[in-house]
């Protein structure tokens, strides 16, 4: 089914003038374009030690070729993109266009920084500046066309599957590259390129329209998914050092994703979640056998996993049952107040202040590296030819432990209890009027979500090797509220591009130093002010968010009926 253009595309009558920019648009961005793309084969830095040698004539550097791909794009949105009729090329123009000049900013930045000055920037990079100022006008100026919408273009099946599939390899080996870049200014430039090219694919309305395609092939998405975590081991070499990183991010994802049943299902907000990865971990800990180890007993792994999930759900149960008759404000303090007392615990138990369980402030350390059966995961071992180090062992294990909250999440999610909690966070008086056990769902997603993060906290204690006071601090949780809401609250896809980026930039962006907090207190402020709803929000907070958008609202209940009557 087509749908008629859309109304908005139809602009009144322009002055003479208006229409003369209009029509000098396309040329002038098409026109940045190739200037953004000749500039990449000229010298932009005369340091050759900055961002991999941008000296040389004739030989891009990886971040000019980064304005390469931006420049043929824009050639692409100029020349084709009005021939496919759901995209709409003005916007995506504009989009590009104000991203590269990001970048252009990015990359002189990272020149005069690295090379201390203005000075040191040869032609080229003034070049790759004032294409990309070009393409940004000529954006602006470009003529609204006709065109679709793309929540209701349908293509074939097999052209969904494949453009899924390059989606995902080609997060793949961006994920990958990035890790393996040691120069702070070449990883802040990718991420301003991507950052160009997602603004260019959502302007363009390509995001709206894969959100329909994965719809209707979400197992091949999943199976995709799936198939890309486990072999992302695989384009490391052997790395340590960024399967550590990647390890430390599939236990924030996880513990987000439990925090999610919380915060992003019943609206709950809880800022002291992370009392609840170190009691699994600490659990573990005792419980692992270590010389340092206060419990004299080591019972298998998958009993300790278990012990330690109930442990962290009881305590879920005895800070929830008499708090969550309060709500808001209150509920945030009461849980900061719960994450605090928690640490706090930790250190008196030293054996002066109260029992010596868990040695105070010095922790548990010496941990031994987890063993099932005859597989030890402190041990490189070889598959398919490649070396699987230690880290990318416990990322093997933790992939199974993502993939079980996530099956548990989604099926809460679906369930009668999911929209329990939905009508919970929505109107909570609305919901108890209705019949709706508001304090017992309330105290299970409390539990549940302590659950989950027993679990993670297990393996990361054996990871880590050690449990100390120090890791389970406020601004711990305040991290994991962070990628929810950064994310998408309710969302699985959200929780993990959210977790993903708030571990994986701070580890990367080490050489901006104290730098690091202000950049992500200037990223929540960015996000708040133009993308309230996440990253990959749900169609509900979506619209929660935008309530004014009776449009939208009418074209996702129009679609949504569709798709029931289709599968009816």
């Amino acid at each position: 089914m087509t749908a008629e253009p859309d109304s908005s595309t139809s602009t009144p009558a322009a002055s003479p003038a208006a229409s003369g920019l209009a029509r000098a648009g396309a040329p002038i961005f098409l026109g940045g374009s190739v200037l953004l793309i000749a500039s990449a084969f000229m010298s932009w830095a005369y340091d050759p030690a900055v961002l991999s040698d941008l000296t040389v004539y004739g030989n891009p550097a990886p971040v000019q070729y980064l304005a390469v791909i931006l420049g043929v794009l824009g050639l692409l949105i100029g020349l084709v993109g009005r021939q496919v009729r759901w995209v709409n090329s003005s916007a995506a123009a504009k989009g590009l266009g104000y991203g590269a000049v990001a970048f252009a900013v990015m990359v002189i930045l990272s020149i005069a920084l690295e090379s201390h000055g203005l000075i040191n920037i040869d032609p080229g990079g003034w070049l790759a500046l004032a294409g990309a100022l070009l393409m940004a006008v000529g954006g602006h100026f470009m003529p609204v066309r006709p065109h679709t919408d793309p929540l209701r273009e349908r293509a074939n099946t097999w052209v969904e599957i494949v453009v899924i599939i390059v989606l995902l390899a080609a997060g793949l080996f961006t994920a990958a590259y990035a890790l393996n870049l040691t120069d702070g200014g070449e990883l802040v430039c990718l991420l301003a390129a991507i950052g160009a090219i997602a603004a260019m694919l959502a302007k363009a309305g390509f995001f709206a329209w894969l959100g329909v395609a994965a719809a209707h092939n979400r197992q091949v998405l999943m199976l995709g998914a799936i198939v890309v975590a486990f072999l992302f081991p695989f384009t490391q070499h052997g790395s340590d050092a960024n399967m550590s990183i990647a390890t430390q991010v599939l236990i924030f994802a996880t513990t987000a994703l439990g925090l999610n049943i919380v915060v992003g299902l019943a609206g709950l907000l809880d800022l002291g979640y992370i009392a609840f990865l170190g009691a699994g971990a600490y659990v573990a800990a005792m419980l692992s056998g270590a010389a340092s180890a206060t419990i004299g007993w080591n019972p298998p792994f998958l009993l300790v996993m278990v012990i330690a999930a109930c442990t962290s759900a009881t305590l879920g149960l005895i800070i929830g049952s008499p708090t969550l008759r309060v709500s808001g404000d209150y509920l945030a303090i009461v849980t900061l107040a719960f994450g605090e007392i928690f640490r706090i615990t930790m250190n008196n138990l030293d054996g002066n202040n109260g029992p010596n369980l868990t040695h105070g402030p010095n922790g548990i350390a010496g941990l031994p590296e987890l063993q099932v059966g005859s597989f030890n995961f402190g041990e490189a071992h070889q598959l398919f030819g490649f070396t699987i180090t230690r880290y990318a062992n416990y990322y093997f294990l933790l992939l199974v432990l993502a993939a079980f909250v996530v099956t548990v999440f989604t099926r809460l999610n679906n369930s009668r209890i999911g929209r329990g909690w939905v009508a919970i966070r929505e109107d909570e008086r609305a919901a108890e009027a209705m019949g709706v056990n508001v304090f017992g769902l309330k105290l299970f997603a409390f539990a549940g979500g302590a659950f989950l993060a027993g679990l993670a906290g297990t393996i990361k204690a054996h990871q880590d090797l050690a449990v100390s006071p120090d890791q389970y601090v406020f601004l711990e949780s305040a991290f994991l509220v962070a990628a929810i809401v950064l994310g998408g609250m309710g969302t699985v896809a959200g929780v993990l591009v959210g977790a993903t980026i708030l571990k994986l930039l701070p580890e990367k962006l080490r050489f901006l130093a104290d730098y690091r907090l202000l950049m992500f207190g200037l990223l929540l402020v960015a996000m708040m002010r133009f993308r309230p709803e996440g990253l990959v929000p749900n169609k509900r907070r979506a619209l929660e968010f935008h309530e004014d958008d009776q449009e939208l609202a009418e074209r996702i209940e129009d679609i949504h009926i569709e798709e029931v009557e289709a599968r009816a």
